[in-house]
């Protein structure tokens, strides 16, 4: 783009509070700079609670960050001042949108998304919805109402205006293909060759039941077994409570290595043989981009059972065995790899099945259509 408006705002990327929503958002927002759109161009919207704060700058993005938090589903006095700061935030947005006219919004989702996609419609700005679960959440069943489009994460998705785009991941995991890169990723991480690698992990924070399960079965039935090794990253919010009780890795047996924060997923990810995780989309996303086979737990009270949903979509194409959370111990979580790793090749179809779900062009999908529906410059007025 070049000329008097070059730097007019094309889009306006609103949404956040998670990594989930965040991550696809710059994902997309990147894809509409290869495209042309300058990153200045590309302005987002988030919440003053979320992980956009950091994040969005950090990948080369201005944000403006709305207060208030998002409604609980039942009834208390901080909802109150939930709703009193959702006013707060609309009044900003309507704001917002009026001085930067873009061309287009993209609601990613979350608390955030809800004031700046209204604004989008009440200016009659194009909107577009992304959705990153299997089961919509709240705020995008609400604008899917008004969008042009939505972009889905999987097939049959109930969303109006529904276009199947896939979940767009980070730039980093797209550039890790296990085909090449297994053998550096494994050298780099120190597994051993002859050993089958599991990996563990439930986000930044961590997953409570993941964690027990997996300190169990290494104590347990894996303790000597020569031919497993487990990289356990347990997360800052567990560290404290189980950084006591970790297995010791002995030459003999299981090769343990337990992290507290994980800085190089994408190396991670090509070197694991297994994956024991919750199904977040992110999380399912990534794993089906990279290919690699999963034990997915979905976490128990997510809004409309999504990660069920998101783990039932890998596990019926063969790329996954889900675990409900209250299922999920040692014992269980030993006999569930059992079934994977001592079955000759099991590992490497669900490693295929996954790739087969993945949409590597997510990105780029998503960000084709926003362009799409996005009006042209002549529409917009003057500044």
């Amino acid at each position: 783009m070049s000329g008097p408006d070059a730097n007019r705002t094309f889009a306006i990327v609103a949404g956040g509070g998670t990594v989930g929503h965040v991550a696809p958002g710059v994902a997309i927002a990147r894809a509409l700079v290869d495209r042309g759109h300058p990153s200045e161009t590309i302005h987002f919207v988030g919440s003053a609670r979320g992980v956009e704060a950091t994040r969005v700058p950090d990948a080369g993005f201005e944000v403006t960050l709305l207060p208030g938090r998002g409604i609980q589903r039942r009834l208390t006095l901080d909802n109150v001042a939930a709703v009193a700061g959702l006013v707060k935030a609309f009044a900003q947005s309507l704001l917002l949108v009026r001085r930067l006219r873009p061309s287009v919004v993209v609601a990613m989702g979350g608390y955030a998304s809800v004031p700046c996609a209204l604004a989008a419609v009440i200016w009659r700005v194009p909107l577009v919805v992304a959705e990153q679960n299997a089961v919509p959440g709240l705020a995008n069943r609400l604008l899917g109402r008004f969008a042009k489009a939505c972009a889905v994460s999987f097939p049959g998705t109930d969303l109006p205006r529904a276009v199947h785009t896939g979940n767009p991941v980070r730039a980093e995991v797209l550039a890790v293909h296990r085909s090449t890169d297994r053998d550096v990723a494994r050298a780099k991480l120190g597994v051993p060759d002859d050993r089958t690698l599991i990996t563990a992990f439930g986000g930044s924070l961590g997953a409570r039941r993941v964690n027990e399960a997996v300190l169990a079965a290494s104590a347990g039935a894996w303790r000597e077994r020569s031919d497993l090794a487990v990289r356990h990253i347990i997360g800052d919010r567990d560290w404290d409570r189980h950084a006591a009780e970790l297995p010791q890795p002995s030459p003999d047996g299981l090769a343990y290595e337990a992290i507290r924060y994980e800085e190089d997923m994408p190396t991670v990810l090509a070197a694991s043989d297994l994956v024991v995780c919750r199904s977040g989309a992110s999380s399912v996303a990534e794993i089906a981009a990279v290919g690699v086979g999963s034990v997915l737990v979905p976490l128990p009270g997510a809004p409309g059972d999504h990660q069920t949903a998101n783990a039932a979509e890998l596990q019926a194409a063969g790329a996954a065995i889900l675990v409900a959370d209250a299922a999920l111990d040692g014992p269980t979580l030993a006999d569930r790899v059992a079934g994977i790793v001592g079955v000759d090749g099991r590992t490497e179809e669900m490693a295929a099945a996954a790739a087969s779900c993945g949409r590597r062009d997510a990105a780029d999908a998503v960000a084709d259509l926003v362009m799409r529906h996005a009006r042209a410059e002549s529409d917009r007025g003057p500044r």
